[in-house]
């Protein structure tokens, strides 16, 4: 007896928008059975990581601090998955952002008028943009997998920002301990809501959204990301090219990784230090997934996935659980999205193997 998986005559739209639906479930389900392995009762367990964490004022607002990196990476890996192109390196694209973005301050501490903080922004989205401009001409130039030098590159951002940080970066007035210096002034992302954490990169957040579903519902641009990732043939034939499209898509989406990375820096963390990130641009891949590659759709994913982090902490905290447990659900909700996924475009058929003497026979 072996499967086999067929593929459908036709997507059910309903289905694929009731697919997320369903993974949230099923990671529930699956979440109630690790709590109870671990001796907690799965309704409290369930509870305190999914819940309480709405229920209080402090947590809503991290809630949202949390979700706008989430929200502005996911964006831009929409584009390259739905242009059938595999970014997986935003988490570096992220950090090359920071440090780019972080340089005006570090290196120009007294450069404080309202130009400041525009310039890192920039800054920060020019050196994601040129980051993940390396898999895509390494793609397009010689055929190298994107995946893996995308992936590669996270490690060469990461250590690179170790290096920095320690050394040439470091603060010298901060007693050895690795890290830049903090910024302050016009170098800090302004806050929106007062007694909160939450910045103006909200509204940053927002705009990208809109941009994004304005480039892919109200421009050529968008309609050829579309059909190049579903009908290649199709595009080349409407005179498209696969070369500038991969280029395109990896620049817009390594710059908002970039955008991502120096609103952290300048804004929740407010210096450039070790660790800028928990893996917000892993986590977002499957926010993009999550969000049905939907600009708009990605705002409740972002915030589905920001609640593992804030969640993750409070099971920490209150049931005394590993830090890695927001991981562990991560996880499992990527894994139970493409399952889904793949039952939406595959059906399942049981094939009863032969018997191994009319195979025989029939050699």
């Amino acid at each position: 007896m072996r499967i086999e998986l067929i593929r459908r005559p036709e997507r059910s739209a309903a289905m694929a928008w009731l697919s997320p639906v369903i993974a949230v479930g099923l990671t529930l389900v699956a979440g109630a059975i690790i709590f109870a392995a671990n001796d907690i009762d799965p309704l409290d367990g369930l509870y305190v990581f999914f819940l309480e964490p709405l229920t209080l004022p402090f947590t809503l607002q991290e809630l949202v601090v949390k979700a706008i990196p989430l929200v502005i990476i996911a964006v831009g890996l929409a584009l390259c998955y739905l242009s059938n192109t595999w970014n997986i390196g935003a988490e570096g694209q992220l950090t090359l952002g920071a440090i780019t973005g972080s340089l005006i301050p570090i290196l120009w501490p007294d450069f404080q008028n309202v130009l400041t903080l525009p310039l890192m922004l920039l800054m920060g989205i020019l050196g994601g943009a040129l980051y993940g401009a390396i898999p895509a001409f390494l793609k397009t130039r010689f055929g190298t997998n994107e995946i893996l030098t995308s992936l590669m590159l996270v490690y060469v951002a990461t250590y690179l920002l170790d290096w920095l940080v320690r050394g040439p970066l470091r603060d010298p007035q901060g007693f050895g301990f690795p890290g830049s210096r903090a910024f302050t002034d016009f170098q800090i992302m302004p806050i929106l809501i007062p007694g909160s954490r939450v910045t103006i990169g909200l509204i940053l957040a927002l705009v990208v959204v809109a941009g994004g579903w304005f480039l892919l519902r109200r421009t050529i641009t968008g309609f050829s990301i579309a059909t190049l990732g579903q009908a290649p043939r199709a595009g080349a034939f409407a005179g498209f090219s696969r070369s500038r499209m991969i280029m395109l898509v990896f620049l817009i989406s390594g710059g908002l990784a970039g955008l991502a990375g120096i609103s952290e820096v300048a804004g929740p963390v407010g210096k450039l230090d070790v660790v800028i990130s928990p893996g917000y641009g892993f986590t977002a891949i499957i926010v993009a997934f999550l969000g049905r590659l939907n600009p708009v759709a990605i705002v409740v994913a972002g915030l589905v996935l920001a609640l593992s982090f804030i969640g993750s902490e409070r099971a920490q905290i209150v049931l005394g659980m590993s830090s890695q447990t927001g991981r562990v659900f991560q996880g499992l909700l990527l894994f139970f999205v493409l399952a889904c996924d793949t039952f939406i475009l595959y059906r399942m058929r049981f094939v009863r193997a032969p018997p191994v003497q009319a195979v025989r026979a029939a050699e």
